[in-house]
């Protein structure tokens, strides 16, 4: 046989080789990505409530997405309380609403 052809008995080892196709790169991998933190920085704000649920937003860089909706659902709840906490304070009284 001449050489662009080269008999089917003598194939070389590197061409024999290059038809083994490792696993890894086979394909793009369809697994999620391990959890990695997002490095957000989180500015106290000076109520603590609020900066809890800033802080509890932290614990999303440790969960796979699927954990994060129990994180933000929690906060969101936190803060929702600590708004409404706002509005429920009572209001000092005056010396004249005490009137008999």
């Amino acid at each position: 046989m001449n050489d662009s052809h080269p008999d089917p008995d003598q194939v070389p080892e590197q061409a024999a080789g290059a038809a083994e196709v490792p696993p890894a790169a086979a394909g793009p991998s369809y697994e999620p990505a391990a959890p990695a933190p997002l490095g957000v920085p989180r500015t106290p704000t000076g109520d603590a409530d609020v900066d809890a649920g800033l802080d509890r937003l932290a614990d999303v860089d440790h969960l796979t997405a699927d954990g994060h909706i129990e994180v933000y659902e929690d906060v969101h709840r936190g803060l929702r309380n600590a708004l409404t906490a706002l509005d429920a304070r009572p209001q000092p009284s005056s010396p004249y609403e005490h009137r008999s």
